[in-house]
């Protein structure tokens, strides 16, 4: 299973979002981007990759354990940006180290289950994906420089999620992943 751990917006969150992203999409060559379907937003707090079935019990384990050290917190979706010319984002606002805190937690879980992680030495930057770009030469900046002011409701971050993603089947173009939820944890219980 392809699995990855996450926090999940309210839906109160990912209705303004969606209302911000339907903005974005009237601007020019917003169609040549490849946009993700709100049911794909989602904080991505550590990714595992390809997880055999013999290691999910133990992984499910040490993330309730992760979850129930860490507390409640504060979140809302702010700004936004670009990962150079082949992502544009939505950020995070709020108890941005308590996020960081659960995303480290998420990882060093995935390592206790036996799981080769590769995010030890880089920054976690909270964000949803919201586009990606596949066009040679087509300026982001527009669509970062729109997201700007953006600032969602805040919402109370109450529970991790484990997520599988269901990639596409090999040819199937313009389609995106799935994903479900697998398992949730509420912080701080």
């Amino acid at each position: 299973m392809r699995l990855f751990a996450a926090v999940l917006p309210s839906a109160r969150a990912l209705e303004e979002l969606a209302t911000e992203v339907a903005q974005l999409k009237a601007l020019p060559a917003a169609d040549r981007l490849r946009w993700t379907g709100r049911d794909g937003w989602h904080f991505t707090l550590a990714f595992y990759g390809e997880v055999p079935e013999d290691l999910v019990p133990g992984l499910r384990e040490r993330l309730a354990r992760a979850a129930h050290r860490r507390d409640p917190y504060e979140l809302r979706i702010a700004g936004g940006g670009r990962f150079s010319d082949r992502v544009v984002w939505a950020g995070a606002d709020g108890d941005r180290p308590a996020m960081r805190r659960l995303a480290d937690s998420a990882s060093a879980a995935g390592r206790r289950a036996g799981l080769a992680m590769d995010d030890e030495h880089r920054p976690y930057t909270p964000h949803l994906t919201l586009a990606r770009n596949r066009v040679p030469h087509l300026d982001l900046r527009p669509y970062a420089h729109a997201l700007k002011e953006f600032a969602g409701t805040t919402w109370t971050v109450d529970a991790l999620s484990l997520m599988h993603s269901r990639l596409p089947a090999p040819g199937e173009a313009g389609r995106q992943p799935r994903y479900e939820e697998v398992g949730s944890w509420p912080l701080g219980h």
